[in-house]
Parts: structure tokens; C-alpha cells; sequence
């Protein structure tokens, strides 16, 4: 399907992917939802586990599937992905690899998982400023500059360019968590020294399945000293005693793949791919715009975007009973109520949500 499927082709997407998904699921920033691909190969992997045949090939060709679909989703080459099994564990291979001293400016309301790393570690130097004065606070001396690209409290997109080029500017270096933009933000993961994502939201995979790129001459930064078996050049002939040769480039911070989660993201990156991040961009803006639109005309004010997360605050909590009431799937994050449509969703589950609000 071409990075610009027209509506259309979407449409058909869904009727294959998505028979009979009821109305109303606008959650995508707490959990995607997964296509029949991934429902399918998950299936297929339990049932050979369940009649006493697990697939380990099987598993492994997933999960190099899984990886190489993650690259091309992020534009950089699969050599530069690593396994992950959390944020906050990638998080925290970053943060134990610092000097003592070291500064790190981060956005002071973050997601916890990218923050508490490195305040876990007294011995750094931590400044916690607001979003809009991340660019602004990096400065010479300044080690590593943190932000999620999209902000899970309220959708609201870092100034990623003006971040980059403070960083550049001042030779720090650069972490993204993109778990709530990749998949419908388009984002080139080159740009920056580390970003983490796991997939299990806007990637519609299962939990488990989670990747850090590395960019080119960012690995020594990196300690292997967190590194198992998984992370050799041969894993399967490195089971036992110390590791002689670590794989090249990213792949020398492998965490062992949990082989189920990769299956089902296996299928489920294959086809983020196939559609592309372009088309699903414009879908999914499209749809939060309208949301955005009908909550201003009904007397709110949405934090405003463009963002594929739309956030709402100071909403009654009879509004949240009617939107539950109706069958709209939706969450409440930092007294906002957050709605996150997708490429599976139509204008049909946003005026639901907007009938059942007014």
C-alpha cells in the first residue's frame, strides 16, 4: 500500500484487518489495538506451543522480521535496533552509562519511565524545565538532553528541530521516547543518539515488544556490561561463559526478545509498513482535529495540536460516565480526558464520542 493511501484504501484495510470492531475506540495512547494479521500469528504460535511443538525458528524469524520492519518504520538500518523489554530499562542502560556529574535536561512533567532513571542517580545533575524552555536549557556542559516526542499527559509535540540543534550546538547528546508518536508521527530515529519505543500502542503490538535505536558512534557511550547471550555476534553459540565476540553496531544491547510479543509485532509492524506513518499521519490528524473542533464548539478547550493525542481539560465527570455510557473507550491522564484515534478509527467513533459529551 503507498505511504499516501487515500481513504479509501484504508477503508479496506480496516474491513480486513478489523471485521466487526464495535464503535467508539479512541485509546490508542494507552493500548492499540491489534490487526487480524497479529491475532492470526499469535494464534498459530499458541497452538503449536499448546500441541508441544513451540517453534523456536519460527520465533527467531520473527523476530528479525520484527526488527527490520521497526527500521524501516524509522528510517535508520536494522543494524541500529536493538531489543528492548521496557523504556525505563533502556532508560536505564543510558543512565548508568553517564559520569558522574553529568548534566541531563528533561522536560519536568514526562512520562516517569524516561524521567526517574536518571533522578535515580543523585550523582547526577538532573534540571527538570517545562517543554517549551527545553531548547533553551541545553547548554555547554549540558551531557544529554531527554523529551518524549509526544506527551502522554497531553499530546502536545516537542519542538524537535530546535532540540536538535541546541543539542548540536552544544555537543550533547539526544534520547527520545517515541512510544507515543512512532506509528503515526513520521520521525527519522537518525536524527538522534538513542530512541526508545515500545510498540505495544500506536505500533498496535503486544506488550513486550520494545526497540532502542542507537545511532553510528553513539554504542560507546553504551555499557555491555547489561548484555547477555542475546547480544553476541553468534547468540546461539555464546550460551555459555563470557561473551568473545558482541554483534555489531545496536545489537550488542539486545535484551532476550520475549518470542510471543515479537510474533504478533512482527505482523503488526509489517503492516504499519505497509501503509506508512505518511498516510496514517494525515488519517489520524484528521481525526483529532475534528475531535478538537467539536469539543471547542461545546464549550471546552482542548489542548491544541497538531497531535494525534487530544486532551481535554476540566471535563465533568458526568461527561465521563455518558462517553463510557455510550461505549466510547477513552482515558483520563493528568485532569485531562484524552482520546488518541488511529488509522483503524473513522469520523463515525469521533461523533460518538462528540454526541455522547454534549
Amino acid at each position: 500500500m503507498s505511504a499516501h493511501a487515500p481513504t479509501a484504501a484504508l477503508a479496506d484495510l480496516r474491513a480486513a484487518e478489523y471485521p466487526g470492531l464495535p464503535a467508539g475506540y479512541l485509546n490508542a495512547a494507552t493500548h492499540g489495538l491489534a490487526p487480524a494479521r497479529t491475532i492470526a500469528a499469535l494464534r498459530g504460535a499458541l497452538d503449536a506451543w499448546a500441541a508441544g511443538r513451540p517453534d523456536t525458528g519460527g520465533y527467531e524469524t520473527a523476530v528479525a522480521d520484527a526488527r527490520a520492519a521497526f527500521a524501516r518504520v524509522t528510517g535508520v538500518p536494522a543494524s541500529q535496533v536493538a531489543l528492548a523489554s521496557t523504556v525505563a530499562g533502556s532508560v536505564g542502560l543510558i543512565a548508568a552509562a553517564l559520569p558522574q556529574g553529568a548534566e541531563v535536561v528533561a522536560y519536568q512533567e514526562d512520562f516517569s519511565s524516561l524521567v526517574h532513571p536518571f533522578a535515580a542517580r543523585p550523582d547526577l545533575r538532573l534540571r527538570l524545565v517545562p517543554l517549551q524552555d527545553l531548547a533553551a536549557a541545553v547548554r555547554p556542559g549540558t551531557a544529554l538532553v531527554a523529551v518524549s516526542a509526544a506527551q502522554s499527559a497531553d499530546g502536545r509535540v516537542a519542538d524537535l528541530p530546535a532540540i536538535r540543534a541546541a543539542a548540536a550546538e552544544h555537543g550533547a547528546r539526544t534520547l527520545l521516547d517515541a512510544t507515543q508518536s512512532i506509528g503515526w508521527l513520521p520521525l527519522d530515529a537518525a536524527d538522534y543518539d538513542y530512541v526508545v519505543c515500545h510498540g505495544y500502542k500506536w505500533l498496535v503490538s503486544p506488550h513486550g515488544a520494545c526497540f532502542l535505536t542507537v545511532r553510528p558512534g553513539a554504542e560507546s557511550t553504551l555499557s555491555p556490561a547489561f548484555t547477555g547471550w542475546y547480544g553476541a555476534d553468534d547468540p546461539w553459540g555464546s550460551c555459555y561463559g563470557p561473551i568473545t565476540d558482541l554483534a555489531p553496531g545496536a545489537r550488542r544491547f539486545d535484551a532476550r526478545p520475549a518470542y510471543l510479543a515479537y510474533v504478533g509485532a512482527a505482523a503488526s509492524l509489517a503492516l504499519i509498513a505497509e501503509v506508512g506513518v505518511a498516510a496514517i499521519h494525515a488519517h489520524d490528524l484528521a481525526l483529532a482535529e475534528r475531535l478538537r473542533a467539536g469539543f471547542t464548539a461545546l464549550g471546552y478547550a482542548p489542548v491544541p495540536g497538531p497531535s494525534a493525542i487530544v486532551a481535554v481539560p476540566d471535563v465533568a465527570p458526568d461527561v465521563h460516565q455518558r462517553l463510557t455510557d455510550a461505549g466510547v473507550a477513552f482515558s483520563a491522564r493528568a485532569g485531562n480526558l484524552r482520546f488518541a484515534p488511529h488509522f483503524y478509527n473513522t469520523p463515525a467513533d469521533v461523533d460518538l464520542a462528540l454526541t455522547a459529551a454534549a
